[in-house]
């Protein structure tokens, strides 16, 4: 997460319009009649914002106005689809601000850095397992859980590292050349966190995983008469 005053003006505004018109297409595309109908999708609605804002409250905030946090999205992403993913992460946002740990005016930038691509990355992934239509459920857990919480949090890092030399205003340490070693030490948790979660939520429930195939993934092996 990047303060506002280590950004540029443009780049504050570039990212409240981008971030804007995602969270109205998410808005949009949500299954606001689903979610209204069905007790058991507002409870993980609301489940999936309360430990959104935990996660990102388990943070380090740095003098220099950076801070870093783990960002849970994959999971949330899987679980709900992504426009409830958004707008869920949005809510934690918003708690965020409340609270003092974001400023407003980065909300924007931050939501696209933290929250649109990590759902993108997530969506991107799960659909290209779905349209192998693998039959392993390792295969699920793995490429649609493990890996692309991993790609998205190196996707998450190198975008926030390009808008700040873009903008300039960030003094970028000496030992920079040495960053890409601190970088796995970043994905392989965000990795695991993920992926603990969408394996435990496959295994013990899996009807609340919205893009999970249980018809593919769990039935019985097909076994030939004898």
């Amino acid at each position: 997460m990047i303060a506002a005053h280590l950004l540029a003006p443009s780049t504050l505004v570039a990212g409240w319009l981008i971030y804007s018109l995602a969270l109205l297409w998410a808005a949009w595309r949500a299954p606001w009649v689903e979610l209204f109908s069905d007790a058991r999708r507002q409870h993980l609605l609301f489940g999936a914002m309360l430990a959104i804002f935990l996660l990102w409250l388990v943070r380090r905030d740095f003098d220099s106005g950076l801070s870093f946090h783990f960002i849970g999205l994959t999971a949330v992403t899987l679980l709900l689809d992504w426009p409830l993913a958004i707008i869920a992460a949005l809510a934690a946002q918003l708690g965020l601000t409340l609270t003092g740990h974001q400023h407003l005016t980065a909300l924007g930038t931050n939501g696209v850095l933290l929250v649109l691509i990590p759902v993108f990355v997530t969506v991107i992934c799960a659909r290209l397992v779905e349209r192998s239509q693998p039959r392993n459920l390792f295969v699920f857990i793995f490429f649609a859980g493990f890996f692309p919480a991993a790609l998205a949090a190196l996707a998450c890092i190198l975008a926030s590292l390009g808008i700040l030399l873009i903008d300039g205003r960030y003094p970028m340490p000496p030992w920079l050349e040495d960053f890409a070693g601190y970088i796995w030490l970043v994905m392989f948790p965000e990795a695991f966190i993920n992926g603990t979660a969408i394996t435990a939520l496959v295994v013990f429930y899996p009807d609340w995983m919205e893009s999970f195939n249980q018809s593919r993934y769990l039935q019985a092996p097909w076994k030939e008469d004898k």
